[in-house]
């Protein structure tokens, strides 16, 4: 019972002023500004709505109205009636942050302004500006929006990603359906987490337990000093209180990327690879088939100065267990120039790990990789390549490849110009085989270039 009432009087000593005075009104305010609450004052007006609209056209059915709406009749109503099409307009809501006041620079997330013709930006106050794209990138899933302005705006105050602790307090802000410059708290739940989708694997999210809806996407994340510590990206949709952000440092080396070049240049470690199959397992003691074994190092790149070797099974990078080969092109197209990996080996009947630094995959790399593996040279044309040389005995030799063919799809991927080769090179350089499709005179064929 004594313990009780000290208690209670302890607590009536704390809600009282010095003297026991009731705590005047300005007090009071103090009690209720928390550390959050000074977070989103400072942090709110630097965050932005973003309305990205898309126009498309769609064939419109003129007897709609008619038969149920039913498609049944319409193959037969195209050849009495001119087709007939309509614009609508496709509208997606997102959120951004001002990292750069001055210039008018906006960072979100690249999935929010994907395919838009017209970006709008709303500041907390009210304004309104058009935005142009600076530059984005997919693989990173981040795009930089350029504001057309007069005056200088409120911007965010950066932070470190590099030395976040788990359960560290943070703060969400963003627009989720719509309900602009919602706050939401939670804390991090984890750091270094590797999220696979249908685009691909992204690696080194910080993982939160904050409230994050469609809608979120694009907009900070912040310590409890209001600094910018993560852009919020992406939400587990069969779980509640499970979200992800990329972290400050991170999309810091791609923000500069994207204002030198307008993209992230792709990066290598300077190797190539195979499977491990049953038989290399055993081999090589290992107890499953996952990894890829090193084929090749080429000398003066990243893999050869930190000490990788041709015969060693790469089994992770940055904690990412490795698949196979196709699975360790997906991992390396979601890093960046100077970033320092831990990369996971086994040699000799032993893990071992290294760091790795990755460089740039040059145009020239790719030029003279793509001519000694895959056995031809190019020239942009209209819409197309068109190969200009093919090297005696090479795959493309193999293949029936002539001078003067047409390529317009190699792996997939539509060939316009140099660098959609060399992007088709850089993701399929380890494969064994790849679909193109070529044409020669009237003809056009699929064929499969095999190395």
């Amino acid at each position: 019972m004594k313990l009780y009432s000290l208690g209670i009087a302890a607590l009536v000593c704390a809600l009282l002023g010095p003297g026991g005075q009731t705590p005047s009104l300005a007090q009071s305010e103090d009690l209720r500004r928390t550390p959050v609450v000074r977070a989103v004052e400072q942090a709110s007006p630097a965050v932005v709505n973003i309305q990205a609209s898309k126009v498309y056209e769609r064939d419109v059915n003129p007897f709609g109205g008619f038969f149920g709406g039913d498609d049944f009749f319409s193959p037969f109503f195209k050849d009495i009636f001119p087709s007939q099409k309509r614009q609508y307009e496709a509208k997606s809501l997102g959120s951004g942050v001002i990292i750069d006041g001055k210039k008018g620079l906006v960072l979100t997330n690249a999935h929010v302004i994907t395919g838009a013709a017209n970006i709008r930006v709303r500041l907390l106050d009210g304004r309104r500006f058009e935005a142009e794209l600076a530059g984005s990138d997919p693989d990173f899933d981040l795009a930089l929006l350029k504001l057309d302005i007069q005056e200088q705006l409120p911007e965010v105050s950066r932070g470190h990603s590099n030395d976040l602790l788990i359960g560290e307090p943070i703060i969400a802000i963003g627009n989720p359906f719509g309900f602009r410059h919602t706050v939401t708290t939670g804390v991090i739940s984890a750091l270094d987490r590797a999220v696979e989708t249908k685009s691909g694997t992204y690696t080194g999210f910080i993982q939160t337990d904050a409230a994050i809806n469609p809608g979120n996407s694009g907009g900070p994340l912040l310590n409890i000093y209001g600094h910018l510590i993560g852009i919020n990206t992406a939400i587990y949709a069969k779980a509640q209180g499970i979200g992800f952000a990329i972290p400050i440092d991170k999309a810091e080396r791609v923000i500069q990327e994207l204002m030198d070049f307008g993209r992230v240049k792709p990066v290598w470690l300077g190797l190539t690879g195979q499977d491990v199959d049953q038989r290399i397992a055993r081999y090589l003691g290992l107890n499953d088939l996952g990894g890829m074994l090193i084929a090749e190092i080429f000398p003066g790149t990243p893999a050869d100065t930190a000490g990788l070797q041709q015969g060693d099974v790469l089994l992770s990078l940055e904690g990412v267990q490795i698949k196979d080969k196709g699975h360790y092109l997906q991992l390396i197209r979601n890093m960046t120039r100077g970033q320092r990996i831990e990369a996971a080996v086994w040699r000799d009947s032993e893990h071992r790990t290294f760091a790795v630094t990755p460089e740039a995959f040059s145009r020239e790399r790719v030029i003279d990789l793509a001519q000694k593996r895959w056995g031809f040279t190019f020239r942009e044309g209209r819409d197309f390549l068109e190969v200009s040389q093919v090297h005696s005995g090479s795959p493309a030799d193999k293949l029936g490849l002539r001078r003067g063919d047409r390529i317009y799809q190699i792996a997939g991927l539509r060939m316009k110009a140099e660098h959609d080769f060399l992007e088709a090179f850089m993701r399929a350089r380890m494969l064994k085989s790849v679909m193109m499709y070529v044409a020669r005179g009237d003809q056009g064929y699929h064929v499969r270039l095999r190395m």
